[in-house]
């Protein structure tokens, strides 16, 4: 019997030796999750015989479990490498097959997919062309390289024009009457701002302020691209404490453009809100309008929730998709394929799919990987206790060989 237990002790450490080697041998893998070797005793079935006088034939391994636990989170150079700080596998799509991984080393294919190493497609929820995600079905996520459209100041999803002023109340009526923007005597103050049209062809818009009575309100004008400027709708008006009491927004004028654009166009309306009256030099606090030429991608990056978005020449940002991120009731369960892939099984119960930092998923980081969780220190450890194991199992059919010799020996 003896023969037969030291030969499971072996076969038990040789396998541990395995498992230690193939952790050492993934120090470096990113995304690799060490695995421990677990041993059960053996012992010989009886019908009838006395629990208390059984005498074990040794060991086997029961089981080989992954330690899913978190591994140091190192920067790189590539936006596209992600890393995930707590719970959860990126879900990845090789042609309708779905597997599971840590390793966040992605980039992008001719076709603009995100993709990683082995040319598996990461999923997540699509973006609509505005940039507005919602969940749904996870997907292949594909990157446009194509050119933002441009958005003109006139477009609702633009949203009024701003400028916020003060207008010093100290000043009266300009020197030089009537208004004539080609002599500054004739207003007291002006700014200006860009504005797009219909193709996203920027505009010069002038505002010029002149005090239309001592005391009294401000007559607003404006003007584009130098053409004679129109009067404003209303005059700004202020209360005796310098608050703007006039209503907005303003309808801005229309002008006939040259470049292929709707013609005439207006850059739509102007809000004052904000602006002021007090005995300081007339200034502007902020102008602001929401349109924009085409602009062309430059840059990605990835938020801690997944959503991918990008960046472009005309200095807007877009999203463009969210990683989503699978998790298990049991990890341990999941099958292991290689190449830091894991497959759904009876064991693991099924895959619950949602975006990133929701639930018990973790937080991505970009321009990061997470690396090996193992622990190499700890590794070369065991491999010193698992050989002296093997060398005590190796002694011990020694011993029963030499007891055996000496069994043969007796005349």
């Amino acid at each position: 019997m003896a023969f037969q237990q030291g030969l499971s002790g072996l076969n038990t450490s040789s396998k541990a030796l395995d498992v230690i080697g193939n952790n050492i041998a993934n120090a470096s893998t990113v995304g690799f999750k060490s695995a421990e070797a677990h041993f059960a005793d053996v012992f010989a079935n009886s019908l009838s015989g006395s629990g208390a006088s059984q005498v074990g034939i040794g060991s086997s391994v029961s089981a080989i479990q992954q330690a899913f636990t978190q591994g140091n989170v190192t920067a790189t150079n590539n936006p596209l490498d992600i890393s995930i700080n707590g719970g959860g596998f990126f879900r990845m799509d090789n042609n309708g097959t779905i597997s599971y991984t840590r390793n966040g080393q992605f980039h992008l294919d001719n076709q603009g997919y995100i993709i990683n190493d082995r040319d598996l497609r990461l999923m997540g929820y699509p973006a609509d062309a505005n940039g507005l995600i919602s969940a749904s079905n996870p997907v292949d996520l594909q990157l446009s390289a194509s050119q933002i459209q441009p958005r003109a100041t006139s477009d609702p999803l633009s949203g009024n024009a701003t400028a916020v002023l003060n207008l010093d109340s100290r000043q009266g009526v300009p020197s030089v009457t009537p208004f004539n923007f080609a002599n500054p005597a004739s207003y007291n103050y002006s700014t200006a701002l860009t504005v797009y049209d219909t193709l996203g062809v920027a505009h010069n818009l002038s505002l010029y302020f002149a005090r239309a009575s001592a005391g009294g309100p401000w007559d607003a004008y404006a003007a584009m691209d130098g053409a004679a400027p129109q009067a404003l709708p209303s005059q700004l008006a202020f209360n005796t404490s310098g608050v703007l009491t006039t209503a907005m927004p303003l309808a801005l004028p229309t002008w006939p453009l040259t470049t292929g654009a709707a013609s005439p166009w207006s850059p739509g309306s102007i809000d004052f809100t904000g602006t002021s009256q007090y005995g300081s030099a007339s200034s502007v606090d902020r102008v602001t309008q929401g349109g924009y030429t085409t602009g062309a991608l430059t840059g990605l990056s990835v938020s801690g929730d997944g959503i991918v978005q990008g960046r472009y020449s005309n200095g807007q940002t877009r999203n463009l998709g969210q990683v989503v991120l699978a998790t298990f009731a049991n990890p341990n369960g999941l099958q292991s394929l290689g190449n830091n892939q894991w497959a759904l099984s009876s064991v693991s119960g099924p895959e619950l799919v949602s975006a990133a930092g929701t639930g018990s998923r973790g937080v991505l980081q970009s321009a990061s990987v997470e690396e090996s969780n193992v622990d190499l220190t700890g590794q070369l450890v065991n491999m010193i206790t698992q050989q002296r194991n093997y060398q005590a199992n190796a002694q011990t059919i020694k011993t029963q060989d030499q007891i055996m010799q000496t069994l043969v020996n007796l005349r």
